[in-house]
């Protein structure tokens, strides 16, 4: 490991040789002579110029936010970091770090403290830009550049940056063990850069920075078990999506229903002729290409124009974002392949995509009752939806409250309670105010449900006062 060739002087030759290495990611092609002079450069003073042009600008985050998962609204304080990119206090960290906050604070390398507000982010690339409070006055502040992931290679050394543990700042260096590492539950729309720089809990949000001094990542998952491993959003990503994010106020997926299979699946042991084209898997019901005609086993090869292929699982993301940042309602023409009994039939469709929405539900509190209600979302709550494709849900049961001793539960489908129907989180909400308006003269509700796909009636007894005990 590089930090502990750095801890020892004795090891100064090695790090003669471990520059040699990376000096190709600092500059292009010298001349012998140059190539030498760069040699005698110590890695030390390389690390440090570069931590010089981007430990500036990270900022260690606090973040007031609400959770109503235990069944009733909390506020709690949660820790990460970020990385100011614009002279107007822009600051990219992970959607994690301030999903749901109600405040947002940050504090920058020299002392400066601001509020920030919340300008856009999206959960499904676990990205979040927010904005900080400058009064018309204020000195400058630091700025990182961002700069290209895709000239990163493997063995290329790197530096994780951010509030470890809510220690404030922290650099560790390490290198690039993978650009393109594909994680099957995490890699919709990206893949992931890998380094086995250290990165742990309060990273998150954090830039992962280049010897140049550029952000080439931002940091957000760690898998610390057998040693560190840790993995970076690409900035060429982030990059494909910043200006949705600040005019848009969110990165505005599109929906088409496509599952897509590449051609060489080795996790499946699935192999498919060719060498050209992307399998659809799947089509789901009442979607963009369902409507269109497309089916499960078509290859798709090209959209609105241009050829598509994924040989290899590492290329799908790609092609799920070509679609996802798809103008919606705009038709686009997909060519694709159908086997028939006559041979290979060549086919075009008109796919119109349609606005994603919210990744995430609404949810509200209901404390005399003693629970939180969420929005049914397709593409949070799968199972929900397929029983009820709009409607509300129990989010979490108080513990003790009034909801878990009539015996209500998480993920039952709310239909129903004393005779109002619930359809949006609004009808909860009313149905909650005209229980505690009439309490005095009733005191149990019928509730009506749909628990595991059957219909069931519960009556909730809201006379005891949980919130005052």
């Amino acid at each position: 490991m590089i930090r502990r060739l750095l801890s020892r002087s004795r090891h100064v030759l090695l790090l003669g040789a471990l520059t040699i290495g990376f000096l190709s990611s600092i500059a292009p092609a010298q001349s012998r002579e140059e190539s030498l002079a760069a040699a005698n450069l110590d890695f030390r003073e390389v690390v440090r110029s570069a931590r010089a042009k981007v430990f500036p600008a990270v900022a260690y985050i606090k973040c007031l936010r609400q959770s109503m998962e235990s069944g009733r609204a909390r506020t709690e304080e949660v820790g990460g970091s970020g990385v100011v990119v614009s002279e107007s206090g822009e600051l990219l960290t992970n959607w994690h770090v301030i999903d749901r906050a109600v405040e947002i604070r940050c504090l920058l390398s020299d002392g400066r403290a601001f509020k920030a507000d919340l300008v856009a982010s999206d959960r499904d690339l676990d990205l979040a830009l927010v904005k900080l409070q400058l009064d018309t006055k204020h000195e400058p502040i630091p700025v990182a550049t961002i700069g290209p992931s895709c000239e990163l290679e493997e063995g290329d050394f790197v530096m994780a940056m951010g509030a470890p543990w809510g220690l404030n700042r922290s650099v560790s260096v390490g290198i690039v063990s993978c650009t393109r590492r594909f994680l099957p539950d995490s890699s919709e729309y990206s893949l992931w850069l890998q380094t086995d720089a250290s990165i742990s809990p309060g990273n998150s949000g954090g830039p992962l920075v280049d010897t140049k001094g550029r952000i080439v990542g931002i940091n957000t998952l760690a898998r610390m078990a057998g040693g560190d491993m840790g993995f970076s959003i690409p900035s060429d990503t982030i990059s494909e999506v910043l200006d949705r994010m600040r005019t848009q106020k969110e990165v505005g997926w599109s929906w088409t229903g496509l599952a897509l299979q590449p051609l060489r699946d080795f996790d499946r042991d699935v192999y498919f002729e060719g060498t050209e084209g992307v399998i659809v898997a799947g089509v789901e019901a009442n979607s963009p290409a369902a409507a269109a005609g497309l089916r499960s086993r078509d290859r798709l090869k090209s959209i609105g124009g241009v050829a598509t292929t994924a040989l290899t699982s590492e290329e799908l993301p790609a092609i799920r974002r070509r679609l996802a940042l798809l103008p919606a309602d705009t038709p686009v023409e997909l060519a694709f392949e159908r086997s028939s009994p006559t041979g290979i039939e060549r086919m075009t469709a008109q796919v119109t995509p349609i606005r994603k929405g919210r990744v995430q539900g609404e949810e509200v509190d209901c404390p005399r009752w003693g629970l939180t209600a969420k929005a049914i979302n397709r593409f949070e709550n799968a199972e929900l939806f397929r029983q009820r494709p709009e409607g509300v849900f129990i989010f979490g049961v108080r513990a003790p409250g009034n909801a878990g001793a009539a015996g209500l539960q998480e993920n039952d489908i709310l239909l129903e309670i004393d005779g109002q129907a619930l359809k949006t989180l609004d009808d909860v909400r009313a149905a909650h105010a005209r229980s505690l308006e009439k309490l005095a003269e009733k005191k149990r509700l019928l509730v009506k449900l749909i628990r595991a796909g059957q219909m069931r009636q519960i009556v909730l007894d809201i006379s005891r006062d949980y919130e005052r005990e």
